[in-house]
């Protein structure tokens, strides 16, 4: 790594000790120097010397120009640090105790240091010069670190911090959709925080990265030196298909092409900006010609190392190539850079180079403003300015802070840190048709735009290591919209099982972490991503069973009608006259009202149809069982008089049997408007029953009324049947004592069946099954009762004429003069007539 010392030479008076000066230590030939009003001071080793020609380069072009810093002469002395702490601090010390010659003994302390690389030397650097307040310029160390102003004050530098380069990651990582990431780092500041950062930045999955790992991408914070070992223990394993992701450290590290470039094909990394060319620089860096290179021994290893000779003569004590040193043949004399390829002389990457390059002009703008300050409007204690030439290296700081100045086309400017606006290139490595590597921007990041446009890519320029697309690399799919994750215990945050959401829970985003439940009147689709509106269920008239109540209803009305129509067209008759003729009618016309109930509970409920419903419903059904139970009290009565025209019957009459129908019903109407007053049945909305559906019903209010209004109705239905029961034996032809009871037993199989079914089911179903009681037991009196004499009246007519046989006892005049003819019953195996007739005859 490469170590910079800007410093200042001073005017002193030489003492007469110094012609005695002796230098003691070992000499230093590892290093370049040239004496200047500022001298910079460092050590390179192999490629590195590149950046030490860019320093230098960038020096002699300041010395040139007219506008910068006229009145002072930048100098340097570099020295190596070997990317070693020790050694670093050792060439740090020798800067103040030089062997250029003892009258640099009483030179003073260094005013500003340009380097290291490393993040860990500079920050031993930077401890060791904290008493002296010594401003440290560095042109690679990125540690974010370092950007801690309290512990590290006179730090500077023109390479972004890796907070930056971290944000850049992590949104590199979530553009392609990476959540399962491995990370790899050496044990340095430099990885450990970068590692950090990259933990707290991002949303994914990461984990330190092993060779058993599953993840296709790896993140490395590691340097050049360290991949190779990497990149030889993945190649030992055959491991392939990897997506790499470098870090500034490594992104533009092109010597490793040669040895890894297939495991390197198609991996990303960030690059710092690089300058399309810095004019003159590279004329500058193949100007070194074989008479340079005994200058130092720094040189010497550079060439040799270049040119694989040997050089007569050579300090250079390193051999870094294959082979023993001493079996090398000698160097020419006549080797150019020009004619071999040297990334010491490539100017195609100007990226760590345009970073030396703006370090140095940070320096002569800061001392270029710190020259052109007016005295008494300066910035130190009572508008002081420091002298350009006796300064003290704490007031450099003050205008290296606010340096603001432009560099090949860009503005340079620094923020509170003392870190430059990051601005990174995306790298792609391709493989060229040649096998060559090619780096291909494809993007770019910029701190300074708005959060959501900083980073820029263009996938169709990238070159993938397998297919044509980026690999996928995550520990668990995305769940689904309509499902949500499940975190498992003691794995990372990424590695989670899919949970589809529960009934009534909807989730309409991808990795859900919890699902939403829907409103009571909306419910999740199937695919449970979005809450739709609830089915609303009621008996409809435009539904197949609706409309087939609807129809059985109003047929069951028209038949009622129809018998009652040929009732009376039949009226004069003995058969409709023998069966009570007026309580038939009444009979028929509840029937028909019954029949139509049935209507009212098909439909959309609202109150007052719920209102309607059940008094309606309980209410005809009563007068349908009254009239048959005065019917049967009728059949009863004569039946149990022991002779025509006995006066049992006067307590029975027409009058008795009105009564007794309107008495029964009025019980049932009482019971329903005491219903109706205190807890009337209403509409309401049940979503209870099934959770997809809305069932719109009539709700009881009471359910204490609704079962009075059906018990009531067994009670009547029972008196029927135990009195048409007794009535059972009357003649053959006009007896309907044993149709009523048939009829009873029909009614209570349905409505005892009704029972268990009413509770046990939901929704329009529940409605159904109560009109289908309806209807049924409408069906069963009509059927029962009536359908008998329709078939005498119209099929039959011989039969309507049975007591013609009676016209000795009594004449047609006599029987049509009687109020009510009661029937015919039999006695001492005798059929008799019984009428209620004016005469007492």
């Amino acid at each position: 790594m490469t170590q910079y010392v800007l410093k200042k030479t001073y005017s002193f008076n030489v003492y007469t000790a110094l012609d005695n000066c002796v230098f003691l230590g070992v000499e230093e030939k590892n290093s370049l120097y040239e004496d200047g009003d500022i001298c910079v001071k460092g050590a390179i080793i192999c490629i590195l010397y590149k950046y030490s020609c860019t320093m230098t380069f960038a020096i002699k072009e300041i010395n040139q120009r007219s506008d910068l810093l006229p009145q002072l002469k930048l100098g340097y002395h570099i020295r190596d640090s070997c990317d070693d702490i020790p050694v670093a601090l050792r060439a740090l010390l020798s800067f103040n105790s030089s062997n250029l010659g003892c009258a640099a003994v009483y030179r003073t302390v260094s005013p500003v240091i340009i380097g290291d690389a490393s993040s860990g030397i500079s920050m031993a650097l930077l401890r060791s010069l904290g008493s002296f307040r010594i401003p440290l310029v560095s042109y690679f160390a990125s540690c974010s670190c370092l950007s801690d102003q309290r512990e590290f004050p006179t730090f500077m530098r023109t390479m972004p911090s890796d907070a930056f380069q971290i944000r850049a990651l992590a949104r590199l990582v979530s553009y392609f959709g990476w959540t399962w990431v491995g990370v790899i780092g050496v044990e340095s500041d430099y990885a450990r925080f970068a590692i950090q950062l990259f933990l707290q930045e991002s949303v994914i999955c990461s984990y330190i990265y092993s060779l058993m790992a599953s993840s296709k991408v790896i993140i490395n914070f590691s340097g050049e030196s360290e991949m190779q070992g990497i990149l030889k223990e993945i190649g030992r394993w055959n491991i392939t298909g990897l997506q790499w992701i470098a870090s500034e450290a490594w992104a533009t590290a092109t010597l490793l092409w040669e040895k890894f470039g297939d495991l390197l094909t198609g991996t990303l990394g960030f690059a710092i900006r690089r300058a399309d060319v810095i004019p003159g620089l590279e004329e500058h860096l193949t100007s070194l010609r074989p008479s340079d290179i005994h200058k130092s021994g720094f040189l010497a290893e550079f060439w040799e190392e270049t040119f694989n000779c040997r050089l007569n003569g050579s300090v250079n004590s390193h051999s870094h190539g294959v082979g023993n040193y001493l079996d090398r043949l000698p160097c020419k004399g006549t080797e150019s850079l020009d004619d071999v390829y040297s990334p010491y002389s490539d100017v195609t990457q100007l990226r760590v180079s345009y970073n030396v390059y703006k370090a140095v002009y940070l320096v002569a703008h800061a001392l270029q403003d710190m020259s052109d300050c007016k005295g008494g409007k300066g910035p130190f204690s009572n508008g002081t300015c420091a002298d350009p030439k006796h300064f003290k290296p704490w007031q450099l700081i003050h205008y290296l802070r606010r340096a603001n100045f432009s560099a090949l086309g860009e503005e340079v400017n620094f923020d509170q840190n003392g870190d430059p606006i990051a601005y990174y290139d995306l790298v792609n490595w391709q493989r060229s048709p040649d096998g060559s590597l090619h780096l291909v921007k494809v993007g770019f990041y910029d701190a300074s735009s708005p959060a959501g446009y900083s980073l820029v890519i263009n996938d169709s320029v990238i070159q993938w290591p397998v297919g044509k697309q980026a690999s996928r690399s995550v520990c668990s799919d995305s769940c689904p919209p309509g499902s949500r994750v499940a975190r498992r215990k003691g794995e990372p945050i990424c590695c989670f099982d899919c949970v589809p959401c529960a009934e009534g829970e909807v989730s309409n985003e991808t990795d859900s972490l919890e699902c939403t439940r829907c409103s009571e009147d909306t419910w999740p689709n199937r695919a449970r991503d979005l809450c739709i509106p609830k089915t609303i269920e009621y008996l409809s008239y435009h539904e197949l069973m609706g409309i087939m109540l609807c129809v059985v209803s109003v047929l069951g009305a028209c038949i009622s009608l129809s018998i009652l129509a040929i009732f009376f067209m039949y009226k004069d008759t003995p058969l409709v006259r023998a069966n009570n003729m007026e309580l038939s009618f009444l009979l028929l016309v509840f029937l028909a009202v019954c029949f139509l109930v049935g209507l009212l509970f098909i439909g959309e409920p609202s109150d007052w149809l719920c209102r309607i419903r059940y008094p309606a419903f309980g209410i005809s059904v009563a007068l349908c069982i009254s009239c048959l139970l005065a019917k049967t009290a009728v059949v009863l009565m004569a039946f149990r008089s022991t002779l025509p025209g006995s006066n049992v019957m006067k307590w029975f009459g027409p009058n008795q049997q009105r009564a007794s129908v309107f008495l029964g019903t009025a019980v049932q109407v009482i019971i329903c408007l005491i219903w109706l007053l205190t807890s009337p049945p209403h509409a309401n909305s049940n979503t209870d029953y099934h959770s997809a559906t809305i069932i719109m019903e009539c709700v009881t209010g009471s359910e204490v009324c609704f079962w009075c209004v059906l018990g009531y109705i067994g009670i009547l239905a029972c008196m029927c049947f135990l009195m048409a029961f007794l009535a059972r034996k009357l003649p053959d032809n006009f007896n309907e004592a044993k149709f009523i009871t048939f009829s009873m037993l029909i009614f209570f199989a349905v409505w005892i069946t009704f029972i268990p079914v009413y509770v046990s089911t939901a929704g329009k179903y529940t409605v159904a099954v109560h009109i289908f009681a309806i209807l049924a037991s409408a069906f069963g009196l009509l059927f029962c009762i009536f359908a008998p004499k329709c078939y005498i009246i119209i099929l039959k007519p011989e039969k309507n004429t049975s007591f013609s046989k009676f016209k000795k006892s009594y004449s047609f005049a006599q029987i049509f003069s009687c109020d009510m003819f009661l029937g015919i019953f039999l006695w001492s195996d005798q059929y008799y007539v019984a009428f209620r007739c004016k005469d007492t005859n």
